[in-house]
């Protein structure tokens, strides 16, 4: 092969590996967006539910004794 063959291969290697280390920090930036937002959702969760149970826990309080 002549030398402008490998330089050509070099460069297309180079350019490669570039892309490839650019791609691994976006995705390594998703996950780390993804975890937080899971995080995020698993709190509004917790504290949905744990506002149902207290509003469950005031409707029997305020209810009418079972004689009316």
């Amino acid at each position: 092969m002549s030398d402008d063959r490998f330089l050509d291969i070099e460069t297309k290697l180079a350019y490669q590996e570039d892309l490839v280390a650019s791609l691994n920090q976006i995705v390594s930036d998703q996950q780390r967006k993804l975890d937080e937002l899971e995080a995020a959702y698993r709190k509004l969760v917790d504290r949905v539910v744990e506002q149902s149970e207290e509003l469950a826990a005031l409707r029997i309080e305020d209810a009418p004794p079972p004689h009316y």
